[in-house]
């Protein structure tokens, strides 16, 4: 069983930036892509970035291309989503997730994911 914990979520102003964490339990966890997906108010949960687990691929949502970095640290068993330019389109719950195949090669779709956080708020405000 794997458990992801994000933290970092908070309320900030347009143009600043954010960096959120995801700690996994378990010791497989580098074995493992990761993604981080967002959820705005009324909307359907979408895709934000993944990371493969040896950090050779990474892969970005056109809205936050050259905004946000993705990076995972093994050791730690931790992803991170570093975000700046923020614009308060970005507000939203921020999930990571994680999928049970090395290899995965697929769309990052949400119904792919394994296992989920429960999310961390990001408020940004004009």
């Amino acid at each position: 069983q794997v458990q992801l914990v994000e933290s970092g979520g908070g309320l900030v102003q347009a143009g600043d930036s954010l960096t959120l964490s995801c700690a996994a339990s378990g010791r497989t966890f580098s074995t493992y892509p990761m993604g981080w997906f967002r959820q705005a108010p009324g909307k359907e949960r979408e895709f934000v970035s993944a990371i493969s687990w040896s950090r050779s691929r990474t892969y970005y949502a056109d809205s936050v291309k050259g905004r946000f970095t993705i990076s995972r640290d093994n050791a730690k068993n931790t992803v991170y989503l570093q975000m700046s330019s923020l614009k308060p389109d970005d507000t939203a719950v921020y999930y990571c997730a994680l999928v049970r195949s090395p290899a995965y090669s697929g769309s990052w779709r949400v119904a792919d994911m394994d296992y989920w956080g429960k999310g961390t708020l990001v408020t940004v405000s004009s």
